[in-house]
């Protein structure tokens, strides 16, 4: 179940070094000094660890959208 809500990653402040708030399955904020917050999801692919980023909060959001 995601623990991540949209008020939750706005009030994420940032902190000397960067860090990451998790979701789940893999999915997390990563929150940086500068006050950038990204989206990224690490998987595994045949033994090897990957990361993929979707992109910057709030330009991506967890709104979720209807017809």
């Amino acid at each position: 179940m995601p623990v991540l809500s949209d008020v939750k990653v706005r009030t994420l402040k940032p902190k000397e070094k960067p860090f990451k708030q998790a979701d789940f399955d893999g999915l997390f904020v990563l929150v940086n000094p500068n006050v950038s917050k990204l989206w990224r999801f690490k998987y595994r692919w045949m033994g090897k660890e990957k990361l993929l980023s979707f992109g910057k909060y709030p330009d991506l959001s967890l709104r979720v959208r209807t017809h």
